[in-house]
């Protein structure tokens, strides 16, 4: 059984005019110590889905079906108090700004034991001794100093550090981050991200990374979900879908990478952008920026087929592979 499933999880904000679907039936799971990526364009339902994972999603926004379960219990049924005992001890959060994260009138130190005593029945004292621990872990210089700091006396790599120590305070099995390196300079990113990818290794920590760079999750995880307007449209190992994307939009993606570019010149762009939640096309909602949209993409959602290891939600990989499976046929 794996450790988090989502099952078929819709995701809706109910506002004048009717509710407007964020999330719309996705589905995937998690394995203890397995590392997934979750990328897209702004907009593309990313952040919701991991928001949802620990029901944070605030209104007027609400979950209006499916499951997520975690360890067979079903998260989206729980009471608050039940979640209580979960978020922050079992399931961790990562957030993109640490500066929106943190306290800015309580020093680290502060901040961390109360995490603990929240979900532990121990000392300040031994609170504080985890604390400091955890800071050793992530290799922040001085960390005995920095519990009696504040944030603002932090750099933004440092504040980034304390944010995945606090993730790490309660041992938990599953942390999602969401887009952690936001904020941070390339040089930070790189680091930050070797570390949590190394902390994950040693915990054997279950990772969901939210993110929109493509490099950072070809480096960090095992298998990845590309998400389109609330929908999952490809998904499967992460070397896989990098090596040989089958979904256009996917492909789109790569292409866009500046290193894929000839020197000089004019880098790719997916034409159109990424619908509002009020304007989602019918059918395939990536129709109207696809090259390859037939009448059928506009009217009708793909089903998922499977090519190789990943599964795709496309009306041109299915003809595709259905016109290579014809010929195999006449062939033998």
């Amino acid at each position: 059984m794996a450790l988090l499933e989502v099952r078929d999880l819709d995701v809706r904000f109910a506002v004048r005019g009717g509710d407007l679907t964020a999330l719309r039936g996705i589905s995937f799971s998690l394995d203890k110590g397995e590392r997934l990526g979750l990328v897209g364009e702004s907009g593309a339902g990313k952040s919701v889905a991991a928001f949802s994972i620990l029901n944070l999603i605030a209104k007027p926004g609400y979950i209006a079906g499916g499951q997520i379960l975690f360890e067979g219990r079903d998260l989206a049924a729980m009471s608050e108090r039940e979640l209580r005992k979960i978020r922050g001890n079992r399931i961790a959060m990562i957030f993109q700004d640490p500066m929106m994260t943190l306290n800015p009138v309580l020093t680290i130190g502060t901040q961390m034991v109360e995490a603990i005593l929240a979900h532990r029945k121990i000392s300040k004292k031994e609170a504080r001794a985890i604390a400091l621990d955890r800071l050793q872990k992530v290799q922040i210089p001085s960390p005995g100093k920095r519990l009696d700091q504040y944030p603002h006396e932090l750099s933004g790599g440092m504040r980034q550090r304390v944010i995945i120590a606090i993730a790490l305070l309660l041992d938990p099995e599953i942390i999602v981050a969401d887009e952690p390196t936001t904020a941070l300079d390339v040089t930070i990113q790189a680091e930050i991200m070797d570390l949590l990818l190394d902390l994950c290794e040693q915990e054997n920590v279950a990772l969901m990374l939210i993110t929109h760079d493509l490099g950072v999750v070809s480096q960090v995880t095992q298998r990845m979900l590309v998400m389109y307007s609330g929908r999952i449209i490809e998904q499967g190992p992460t070397r896989e879908i990098i090596n040989d994307a089958q979904h256009p939009y996917t492909q789109g993606l790569i292409n866009a990478l500046p290193q894929l570019g000839e020197p000089g010149a004019r880098l790719f762009q997916i034409p159109g952008s990424m619908p509002s939640l009020k304007n989602v096309p019918t059918g395939c909602p990536f129709h109207p920026r696809c090259n390859f949209a037939t009448e059928q993409c506009k009217h009708s959602m793909p089903d998922y087929v499977r090519s190789g290891n990943v599964d795709v939600a496309c009306y041109e990989v299915a003809n595709l592979i259905e016109q290579e499976k014809h010929m195999q046929e006449a062939e033998s």
